[in-house]
C-alpha cells in the first residue's frame, strides 16, 4: 500500500513536503489566517470563525491576537482561555497541543518541521514533523522559539528569547540559547 505524503508526515515519518495535497491543505489555512488577519477586532471576536473552524480543538475563552500565522492549522489544540499575543507562528506539521491558561508572549514561534540533513534530500523537500506539547497554565516570553519533540509541563514558565530545543519539566523556569532551567527566587 502506497502512503501518501500527508498520512506519513501525520505518522512522524519522513515526507516530502512538495505535494498537491498538502499545498491544498497549506492554501486552506492561509485563506483561513488572512481572514483572521485582515478581520476588524469588532467582527473578528478573539478568534477569526475560519481560523476556529481549522483548528482541530479550541476550548473556550481562547484568543488570538492578529497577526497570526499557521501552516495547516489542523493539527493544532488549545484548550480552553489560551492567549496569543501578536506575532505568533505555529509551523504545525505534527500535533500541537496547548493546555488550559496558558499564554504565549508576542513573536511566539513553534517549530514542528525538521529539515533532512542530507542536502539533496533537503532539497527535495524531505523533513519530518515532530510534535509539541504544552501543558496547562504555561507562560512563554516574546520571541521564544520551541522547537518539534518538546513538551513542556504544567506551570512552566518560558523567558523571553529562549530556544527551546528539550523538554521543560512542569513548574520549571527556562532561559536562554538553548533554553536551561534556572532557578527562581
Amino acid at each position: 500500500m502506497v502512503r501518501s505524503e500527508r498520512q506519513k508526515m501525520a505518522s512522524g515519518e519522513w515526507y516530502c513536503c512538495i505535494d498537491p495535497e498538502l499545498d491544498g491543505l497549506r492554501a486552506i489555512a492561509r485563506e483561513a489566517v488572512h481572514q483572521h488577519n485582515t478581520m476588524p477586532p469588532g467582527e473578528r471576536g478573539n478568534i477569526g470563525p475560519a481560523l476556529s473552524m481549522l483548528f482541530a480543538h479550541v476550548g473556550e475563552g481562547v484568543f488570538i491576537e492578529a497577526p497570526f500565522h499557521c501552516t495547516y492549522g489542523i493539527n493544532i489544540s488549545l484548550g480552553p482561555n489560551v492567549y496569543f499575543n501578536a506575532g505568533c507562528t505555529i509551523l504545525d506539521t505534527a500535533t500541537v497541543r496547548i493546555g488550559e491558561g496558558s499564554m504565549l508572549g508576542p513573536g511566539v514561534h513553534i517549530y514542528c518541521a525538521e529539515h533532512h540533513k542530507d542536502l539533496p534530500e533537503r532539497r527535495a523537500g524531505l523533513e519530518v514533523a515532530r510534535p509539541v506539547e504544552i501543558g496547562r497554565d504555561v507562560w512563554i516570553g516574546g520571541g521564544a522559539i520551541i522547537l518539534g519533540g518538546v513538551t513542556i509541563g504544567d506551570g512552566a514558565i518560558v523567558g523571553a528569547g529562549a530556544v527551546v530545543t528539550r523538554d521543560v519539566e512542569a513548574g520549571a523556569t527556562a532561559v536562554g540559547n538553548p533554553a536551561r532551567r534556572v532557578a527562581v527566587k
